[in-house]
């Protein structure tokens, strides 16, 4: 029984055509063109929003007169940069970024000094009554400032701390060390006990342990503690006007309010100290902005 072979090319002068590649499939978690077009159509139009308020801001702070808000539209023939040139020589702006500078740091290092080691207890030790601690930290936050501000009036004054740099960093620091020490106990927990038994082991106290093992593994909780605890003392208003009394101690956020009178309203120079207010803001952001999101993540990995 004789077999013909089929011939596999094609008779002259006739061509043939490529064989149909198979669909393609998507691998799993794989966006589609349509998926990944519209999610960078979202995120461009989210980051205009949040970008259109500065923007803003800074067009306005352009405008040489004071009712140049009323009629944005002729700013853009007439920009100069007076206004900021007005603000820097000719009222107390530097004293407010003394002031400001004075006051958010102080918070800053003492705020997460407290709420660090007040953290690290919680996660560790298993004291009497450690759990109701968190919750009463928790509570602080419940009170607005209108009920706040008469009792701690009250109290600085006892402690003759009214219209002191001291006196307004407590103040922040109460608003401060409640979240803190509940964020930094949740990334405390994320970090292995293993680390503190080997501590022990070779000799450290648990003071030394925990400045010389944790703390340094701690940094990006510390870096967004820190953030917090900046940006709470740099932009508060109401405790900042009631406690400091000096127009030389005046932070930015009280500072602005100069500009605004019952019979005067100077816009265009409070748009301009705005702008120059955000530099420190956007400084200290640049110099955590590498541990801010792995510390706001870390806490939740654990339950």
């Amino acid at each position: 029984m004789s077999t013909t072979a089929v011939p596999t090319t094609a008779p002259a002068g006739q061509v043939t055509e490529p064989a149909a590649k198979p669909p393609r499939v998507r691998g799993r978690g794989e966006r589609s063109r349509a998926a990944s077009l519209a999610s960078h159509g979202v995120l461009t139009v989210a980051s205009l929003v949040a970008l259109f308020p500065v923007a803003w801001l800074v067009y306005l702070s352009l405008g040489p007169d004071k009712d140049d808000y009323l009629h944005p539209g002729r700013i853009w023939s007439k920009m100069t940069f007076d206004n900021y040139a007005f603000v820097l020589q000719h009222t107390n702006f530097f004293e407010w970024l003394k002031s400001s500078l004075i006051v958010s740091l102080g918070t800053t290092v003492i705020g997460v000094m407290v709420a660090a080691t007040t953290g690290y207890a919680v996660s560790r030790m298993r004291f009497p009554g450690y759990r109701k601690l968190m919750w009463v930290l928790l509570v602080t936050q419940m009170f607005p400032i209108a009920v706040l501000i008469v009792p701690m009036y009250q109290i600085l004054s006892d402690l003759q701390l009214v219209d002191s740099y001291f006196g307004l960093i407590l103040v922040y620091c109460s608003t401060a060390v409640p979240y803190c020490a509940w964020l930094l106990k949740g990334y405390f927990d994320t970090i292995p006990f293993e680390i503190d038994e080997a501590g022990r082991v070779d000799g450290l106290s648990p003071f030394g342990t925990f400045f010389r093992l944790i703390l340094p593994l701690a940094r990006p909780g510390l870096a967004v503690a820190g953030f917090y605890s900046f940006i709470t003392a740099f932009g508060e208003v109401a405790f900042a006007s009631t406690f400091m009394l000096s127009d030389t101690k005046y932070t930015f956020a009280v500072g602005l309010q100069s500009f605004i009178s019952e019979h005067d309203a100077q816009r265009h120079l409070m748009a301009a100290t705005a702008v120059l207010v955000a530099i420190p803001v956007s400084a200290f952001f640049y110099l955590v902005q590498k541990n801010l999101v792995a510390g706001l993540t870390a806490g939740g990995t654990k339950g």
